[in-house]
């Protein structure tokens, strides 16, 4: 049997039991039956065997008898579960990257808990790929820093200021991106550090924010240990 034909018989099994037991449901059962028909084999399958196949890869530097007995600590099963329940609602190859290098990082090191990765995961789960962009970027946040990064990401990572003359989309990109910044620093993944005026000692205050004006900011020790986890960064940075 070919492999896309094992795949389509996996997927199809998955529907089958799956519209049995909501069809059960006396009121939306039938409904709900149809939607899972419709979603299942174009969207969650789909993610999911592609998530397998890049864990697979990355648990392959594993031993077998490793993995068997790592999957039976049950804090270790739960992060495998969680693992999937977030790929199953991952839309890009790179998210479901991170979340099998969280896996494969767990495993491969001992210096924080199954518990901590999976907190690690759900971290993740708080962030769109543009966030994890300018996590990416505050690791060296100088200029001139990372230039081969701020390259590859320069039309998310073009900085935006808000003027009085600014058009309004103009002032929508700002305060999108003003949003990401605020978003990262309240999960604690990076850190402000802000401005004083230099003849009151005072902080200074944004004009179109009202907000502290920031100097510049870092990635945190948090930042950088799921930058780490996820594949973004060595453990030496």
């Amino acid at each position: 049997m070919s492999q896309g034909k094992a795949e389509k018989n996996k997927a199809d099994l998955l529907v089958s039991t799956a519209k049995s037991i909501i069809g059960i449901v006396p009121f939306a059962g039938p409904l709900l039956s149809e939607l899972v028909e419709t979603l299942i084999p174009n969207q969650r399958i789909d993610r999911l065997s592609k998530y397998v196949n890049e864990l697979d890869k990355k648990l392959s530097r594993f031993e077998t008898s490793y993995l068997k007995k790592k999957i039976q600590d049950e804090e270790c099963s739960d992060l495998f579960e969680e693992g999937f329940r977030q790929a199953a609602r991952s839309l890009t190859d790179d998210r479901r990257g991170y979340i099998a290098s969280i896996i494969q990082n767990s495993l491969d090191e001992d210096h924080i808990s199954y518990a901590e990765s999976k907190h690690l995961i759900q971290i993740l789960q708080e962030l769109n790929d543009i966030e994890i962009i300018w996590l990416r970027f505050y690791l060296h946040p100088t200029i001139g820093g990372d230039k081969e990064f701020r390259e590859k990401h320069k039309d998310i990572l073009e900085t935006v200021h808000a003027t009085f003359e600014a058009s309004q989309d103009v002032l929508d990109k700002y305060a999108f991106q003003r949003s990401y910044k605020e978003h990262l620093e309240r999960l604690g993944l990076i850190q402000a550090h802000y401005n004083l005026d230099r003849e009151t000692g005072l902080p200074e205050f944004d004009r179109s924010s009202g907000k502290q004006k920031a100097l510049y900011y870092n990635t945190s020790s948090l930042g950088r240990l799921l930058l780490k986890y996820i594949g973004l960064i060595d453990g030496n940075s």
